[in-house]
């Protein structure tokens, strides 16, 4: 009868599935970042031998010495370029499973440099950068309610050479700042320096104070669109988006506060 092969992540969680297993192969996906791999390596279940039986690299066998309790797995036998797409395949002896010790090293670090950020008249916030060495997603972020905030996503290119990016942005009245910044394998942010420009023009209002179904923003007399954030009388977000109304229907009665444009308010929901 055929073996059904099972396959199970490994766990390492923080590694976002690098690793995954059967009864007899070890299989890591990620990008050279110019380090080697080392592997822990046991004996074999039956007591006669070492685990590893072979290891491949993007389908060409190794080289490496592999009958040691420990061993190195040498890129630089594979002329691999930084960024370049790497599958390592360890395969193994039954009842035993060699371990990988740094498997993070295949995953991409942030090292972008930021060469210039700015903001242009049409709103469109670009961003220079070179010195990349992974493809990770730029987070953009700006500056309100005396907090960084998330409004949106660019991906990365992962390149060494210098690279523009563009994000449309919505600012809001007076002073505005925003940034990028990039989170890695480590969990430490990297962060640029930051946009600033002021957007003259006429600072938003809400009504009504006591509300029963809608808010609206308004500039003057015309209805004007906002980020915002509702908040309940405990400090929990309730509510959050972009429009030029905010829907309180929902709401439970009683006191609650807004963030909009670059204020923060409070109203009645009734």
């Amino acid at each position: 009868m055929l073996k059904l092969l099972l396959f199970v992540l490994v766990g390492l969680s923080s590694f976002g599935g690098l690793i995954a297993q059967d009864e007899s192969i070890v299989v890591l996906n990620g990008h050279f970042q110019g380090k080697n791999l080392y592997v822990q390596n046991p004996f074999a279940g039956s007591g006669v031998g070492f685990c590893a039986i072979k290891v491949t690299v993007n389908g060409d066998i190794t080289t490496d010495e592999i009958n040691s309790s420990a061993f190195e797995i040498d890129f630089s036998n594979f002329q691999l370029k930084d960024g370049d797409p790497v599958v390592v395949k360890l395969y193994h002896k039954a009842g035993c499973g060699p371990k990988v010790l740094n498997p993070e090293v295949l995953k991409p670090k942030s090292t972008f440099d930021v060469t210039s950020i700015k903001v242009d008249d049409d709103l469109t916030m670009k961003w220079v950068t070179e010195n990349e060495s992974g493809q990770l997603t730029y987070i953009v972020e700006q500056y309100r309610w005396n907090k960084w905030i998330k409004i949106g996503e660019v991906e990365g290119a992962g390149s060494k050479v210098s690279r523009e990016y563009s994000f449309k942005v919505e600012p809001h009245s007076g002073e505005n700042k925003f940034r990028v910044k990039q989170v890695d394998y480590t969990g430490r942010p990297r962060i640029s320096q930051q946009a600033r420009f002021y957007h003259a023009v006429k600072e938003l209002t809400f009504e009504p104070q006591k509300v029963r179904d809608v808010i609206s923003f308004k500039r003057g007399d015309s209805d004007a669109e906002s980020l915002f954030e509702v908040y309940d009388s405990y400090g929990n977000v309730v509510k959050k988006g972009y429009g030029k109304q905010v829907d309180c229907s929902g709401l439970k009665s009683g006191m609650h506060y807004l963030n909009y444009d670059n204020k923060f308010e409070n109203f009645n929901k009734r």
